[in-house]
């Protein structure tokens, strides 16, 4: 009997770190084509530069958002902390590779309002992912 529930609380803790990996993973994958869009429209057209910083939080917080409506879809509750977590991993992954990959990397305030735009996205998705079918 005891075993029993270990183990039923073992696959619901699971299902749930790989629901937050998953939404981290969407997250990545839009952040992606959103940017490589930017950066296309920025070669091409006369678009200003000055909009790379806010298009950058901006597509962060919104990839984040969506990466968290979808981790929170199938879960009950808990939805503002899965999408916490889904931001957190999002911007620890971000910023461990930008500290290994880019030289003179540094944490400034667009670095602070990035990580804190994100986390609140990805809560508030979770939020949304959660309430989506009541």
């Amino acid at each position: 009997m005891l075993m029993e529930k270990i183990e039923k609380q073992n696959k619901i803790v699971s299902s749930k770190f790989s629901k937050i990996i998953l939404g981290s993973i969407i997250s990545f994958i839009i952040s992606f084509v959103l940017l490589l869009t930017i950066s296309i429209i920025l070669t091409y057209t006369n678009v200003s530069e000055n909009i790379i910083t806010v298009s950058v939080i901006v597509i962060s917080a919104l990839s984040v958002l969506i990466g968290s409506i979808v981790s929170a879809l199938n879960i009950n509750k808990n939805g503002i902390l899965n999408g916490a977590f889904v931001g957190a991993i999002y911007m620890i992954t971000i910023y461990l590779l930008s500290s290994i990959l880019v030289s003179g990397f540094e944490m400034n305030m667009q670095s602070a309002i990035m990580i804190a735009a994100s986390i609140f996205a990805g809560m508030i998705g979770g939020i949304i992912g959660v309430n989506f079918h009541k």
